[in-house]
């Protein structure tokens, strides 16, 4: 495999802050966040503050200007320029307080991606934010005796209240596969996507399977094609709500596709012609790929040669 940069246009996978000093000290980074010139990614629910004009805003908000409560919960991220920076969450129903009179506004995180209603750079840090924020709302109580739990470690972990077991945010590994047959790639599509829209096979990996049975797996028993050959090409988090994408290209030996339909709404070869009509959006029937922000598009401009 060729050495690969950072992919362009790829969310989520450019992060500028600097993690490595939360080994030492996370709970004094928590308290430096709340002193002048520290900064803060807030969630009202499920949707980022964001300030700043439309075509170019931030998320990374003074800590300030959020008016945080001295027992409001922040996660600690990391630092940016010296900065140090955190996560906090403001709960549903405060976009519209947040909103009003301080200039945020408060968008889902697909939208700021697919839109680029942020720097690349900042991206990355919304999707840190967004995963580490969702692991301690779905995890307040101990998995091993059932009291509650408490943030700890700068919110980089949560305590038991009983048995003292310690408990960590965890990244759910995704296989997701461009498997192709010569000049034939095989897209599938599931009925919640958009209409006409086609992308790579994915799912994910199983306890005690590798990343390579993971991937012939998933394709025997969505499509029913058998594959071989498996090589890595790029990764990807993907925060809904604590995914790592892990993309590969595939080599398949047969052509016959056998559809599991309550996987997938169809499945179907597609030839390097049409799929870069698709990505242009100029395919005659009107079929597409997903947008340039995720990695089944970068899968498909890889295999198409489009990546340099």
């Amino acid at each position: 495999m060729r050495e690969r940069g950072t992919p362009d246009g790829l969310g989520f996978v450019r992060n500028a802050l600097v993690r490595s000093e939360l080994e030492t000290d996370p709970d004094d980074h928590l308290r430096r966040v709340r002193q002048p010139g520290g900064l803060a990614v807030a969630l009202a629910g499920e949707l980022v503050l964001l300030a700043g004009p439309e075509e170019a805003g931030t998320g990374l908000l003074p800590v300030e200007s959020l008016a945080l409560t001295p027992d409001a919960t922040l996660v600690a991220l990391g630092s940016l320029d010296g900065r140090p920076v955190a996560a906090t969450q403001t709960g549903e129903g405060a976009a519209e307080g947040a909103l009003a009179g301080r200039g945020f506004r408060a968008v889902d995180l697909r939208t700021i991606a697919v839109s680029g209603l942020v720097p690349a750079d900042e991206l990355g840090i919304l999707a840190q934010a967004k995963s580490l924020l969702s692991w301690h709302a779905r995890h307040g109580f101990c998995a091993h005796c059932g009291a509650g739990t408490v943030p700890s470690a700068g919110g980089l972990r949560r305590d038991c209240t009983r048995c003292g077991t310690q408990h960590f945010p965890r990244t759910d590994p995704v296989a997701i596969m461009l498997v192709a047959r010569g000049d034939l790639c095989l897209l599938g599509r599931q009925r919640r996507f958009v209409a006409g829209s086609y992308s790579c096979l994915a799912g994910f990996i199983s306890p005690g399977e590798t990343l390579e049975d993971a991937v012939r797996r998933e394709v025997k028993e969505e499509a029913g094609i058998t594959v071989g050959a498996v090589g890595y090409v790029v990764s990807q988090p993907w925060p809904f709500p604590s995914s790592l994408m892990i993309g590969c290209r595939a080599e398949a030996l047969d052509d016959v596709i056998r559809r599991d339909e309550t996987e997938l709404e169809d499945a179907r070869w597609f030839g390097r012609a049409e799929v870069r009509l698709m990505l242009e959006r100029r395919h005659p029937d009107g079929l597409i790929t997903p947008p340039p922000m995720a990695i089944a598009n970068y899968l498909l401009r890889d295999w198409l040669g489009l990546v340099s």
